[in-house]
């Protein structure tokens, strides 16, 4: 059990909206949120189920109601001035958070059942959580508030999440008050006390620092070496503390941090198993919030004392989440650390290694520090999970291009059986894997096939999906090509067809495929690559390449002008397009991607587009070109999208399978994200997504609240048209299309 005071992501008014009440649960992490009065009276508790539960037993969905009308009222709580062990009694494996009210029934505070995951500012640190990357600047400013800003904005550039400092009172600390010049001090105390008294920043200076940070976009932190350094830190509103190594065993210092209730960091250096122990059952005996890091108190320390092994020890003895403290030479330790389950690293940070103070010796230039956060980022995503093993979607493009499949070699009826002799295996990889074959022998024919038709796993299955009239509060189209709009269309009843066209669809004579006409509407889809390995690039800097996208471009507009022709409700028809701008090492940084956006407008002046609308699609944030990972960088972001769009008069298709992958990499409520693209939103793209790269997965296979969707949907884009885009739905007479409808027809 952990008791935490920083309840601001748990709370909501009780007149504020079930949306909202959403989005908080969504993007608190915890999927609970509690309902006050504005007087901060606890009225009800909300569970993302109970939210749920609520949205499917209405027949039409208000999600502006206010949310005292949908909490739960009958809750479990205890008082401030409870007892621990009255708290530990409350929680069961139903419940996992304990209110804790004052005695005016006012909320102040949290009671979790003991996790993984710690919440310091606006991040977490846990398992599954990117990793926390302190810079300590300590006393490396050397008292000058100049130095200490530039190591302030050093660690902000090399991507550190934190920069930290020291405090210490010399007059309450010090036996001797603090003075420098006691030459009965030994010679360790002596050096320490002469730089400590030269280099200390006065508190005033101290919270100037704290402030630059936040200005900066990096949290602050502080680790209090005495009482009177602690009460100042209070007064100016520290999220969180760190415990110095040297600190761990004065359990006074610690019950003062532990009764603020605040998320403490507690260094393990200089200390025994025993005296570590001792320090963990006083943390776990009052609720505390802890963090404990790994740490050889050496400067610079041996690496044959670092032992890295007992990061894993640590994890087991804490029952809480760990980091490592460094003071090696060089990147790779920490980097190593956190391939062994460290979810923060500290190491000190310096502009100059040589200037006066022996942390200097030990820490890191800016470069050197940047490489160390580069490499963890890096080594973050690597590492993965421990669990099975899926094809990766770049690996499953790769596979349907180089594999092979099961063929059929005749033509067969219905019902009849499938012999081994009747099976060959061929390229390319798109059907039923070879491996399948003996399942598939003795089965008997499920559909009518001709000879080099490809087996599909549904072929397999004892239940065939049919294709039928569906039936939509908003219109809804198939995305087809040329040779099988024909077939698709006979199945179904479509307001719309999105033609995705290859790129040497646009040497072909439209009319070869289109004899008559349409009572549909039209949508277009560009190609994204072109011969010669030309992947459309509307916003790219070489401009020679930018004037090729431009002709690509040019040559679609004319097809769909074609195209226009023959469907009678398309008055002006969308292309939706992937414009281009991304990069192959990282993403770009905001002012780079402001300068492609104006780049994008440029070429868009060039085109004549009239009678038709371009529609930027949103955007994954590592698309697969040609089975390999790049990154994106426009039409990511929910505010940048929004802006381009209404100051440029643009439309969108939202293409949500982008967009949630997107919001789950950068940690943004996808939830808000529909709420703020809806607006600018032409046409949707509906397909599932899961992780940072697995898009267009089939719709249920996911991680994508569908009925949530359609509810935000509704209120913010109710005349967006739409079409399943689901990876591979065309295959087997468009089978996934079928499923996905099938699926769409329950929220839509």
């Amino acid at each position: 059990m952990f008791i935490e005071k920083n309840i601001t992501p748990y709370i909501i008014f009780a007149e504020d909206s079930i949306l909202n009440a959403l989005k908080k649960i969504t993007d608190n992490k915890r999927r609970i949120i509690f309902s006050v009065t504005e007087s901060g009276v606890l009225e009800g508790i909300l569970t993302d189920g109970d939210i749920r539960d609520w949205l499917i037993s209405q027949d039409s969905i208000d999600l502006d109601q206010s949310v005292s009308r949908v909490s739960n009222k009958a809750f479990q709580y205890v008082r401030t001035k409870d007892e621990h062990e009255k708290i530990h009694s409350k929680f069961s494996e139903k419940i996992e958070a304990i209110p804790i009210l004052n005695e005016y029934d006012r909320l102040t505070s949290i009671a979790w059942r003991r996790t993984s995951q710690i919440r310091i500012g606006s991040y977490l640190i846990g398992e599954t959580s990117p990793i926390f990357v302190i810079a300590e600047i300590g006393n490396n400013h050397n008292g000058d508030k100049d130095l200490a800003k530039k190591l302030i904005d050093e660690a902000v550039g090399a991507g550190a999440n934190c920069a930290k400092f020291q405090m210490r009172d010399l007059n309450s600390l010090y036996n001797n008050k603090g003075n420098p010049d006691d030459d009965r001090e030994d010679l360790g105390s002596q050096y320490i006390l002469d730089l400590l008294s030269k280099f200390q920043l006065q508190p005033d200076e101290m919270f100037e620092m704290f402030d630059y940070c936040m200005q900066q976009g990096i949290l602050p932190l502080c680790t209090p070496w005495d009482l009177n350094s602690l009460n100042l830190l209070e007064q100016f509103g520290m999220e969180a503390y760190k415990v110095a190594s040297a600190d761990l065993t004065n359990h006074e210092l610690l019950s003062k941090l532990i009764d603020i209730k605040k998320p403490l960091i507690c260094s393990t250096g200089m200390s025994s198993e025993e005296e570590i122990n001792e320090t963990i059952t006083l943390l776990k005996r009052h609720g505390a919030i802890y963090i404990l890091l790994h740490c050889n108190s050496t400067y610079p320390a041996p690496f044959k004392d670092i032992n890295l092994n007992y990061i894993k020890r640590l994890q087991e003895i804490g029952d809480c989440p760990v980091g490592y403290s460094g003071h090696e030479r060089g990147i790779h330790i920490p980097i190593a650390a956190v391939s062994m389950g460290a979810k923060l690293i500290e190491k000190h940070l310096t502009l100059d290694k040589s200037l006066e103070g022996n942390d200097h010796k030990v820490s890191l230039l800016p470069e050197e520090f940047k490489s160390m956060v580069d490499c963890i980022r890096d080594l973050e995503q690597a590492l993965g999970k421990n669990n099975e093993r899926f094809i990766s979607q770049g690996e499953l493009i790769n596979r349907e291009a180089l594999a092979k499949s099961l063929i059929i070699n005749r033509n067969l009826e219905i019902g009849k059986t499938i012999t081994s002799n009747m099976i060959e295996v061929k390229s390319p990889g798109k059907g039923l894997q070879p491996n399948r074959k003996k399942e598939l022998v003795g089965t008997k024919a499920k559909r009518l096939m001709n000879a080099g038709d490809f087996f599909y796993p549904s072929d397999l299955q004892s239940d065939q999906i049919q294709a039928r009239p569906y039936r939509f509060k908003r219109k809804w189209g198939l995305p087809v090509r040329y040779h099988d709009f024909k077939d698709l269309l006979n199945k179904s009843n479509p307001d719309l067809l999105e033609i995705h066209l290859s790129y040497k669809d646009l040497d072909q004579n439209v009319s070869k495929y289109f004899e008559d006409e349409y009572d549909l509407d039209l949508i277009v889809h560009s190609p994204e690559l072109f011969e010669k390995d030309h992947i459309l690039d509307l916003c790219s800097i070489d401009q020679n390449y930018r004037q090729i996208s431009i002709q690509k471009m040019q040559r679609v507009i004319n097809v769909t002008r074609e195209l226009k022709k023959y469907f009678l409700r398309a008055t002006c028809p969308l292309i939706v397009t992937n414009i281009g701008g991304f990069s192959s090492s990282a993403p770009l940084p905001t002012f780079e991607r402001k300068k492609l956006y104006k780049i994008l407008l440029n070429s868009f002046a060039q085109l004549d587009s009239s009678g038709i609308e371009i529609i930027p699609q949103t955007m994954p944030p590592f698309p697969w070109h040609m089975g390999g990972q790049q990154f994106h960088n426009l039409f990511i972001e929910p505010a940048e999208i929004v802006e381009f769009c209404e100051s440029e008069n643009f439309r969108i298709c939202f293409d949500v399978s982008h967009s949630k992958l997107a919001c789950n990499n950068l940690q943004y409520s996808f939830q808000s994200f529909v709420e703020s693209v809806g607006k600018v939103t032409a046409h949707l793209h509906l397909a599932d997504a899961k992780g940072v790269d697995g898009e267009g997965l089939q719709i249920g296979d996911g991680e994508i609240d569908f009925l949530a969707l359609s509810a935000a949907l509704e209120t913010q884009a109710p005349n967006a048209s739409f079409i399943p885009e689901v990876w591979q739905g065309h295959k087997n007479e468009g089978e996934g299309f079928w499923v996905s409808l099938e699926n769409l027809e329950k929220w839509f």
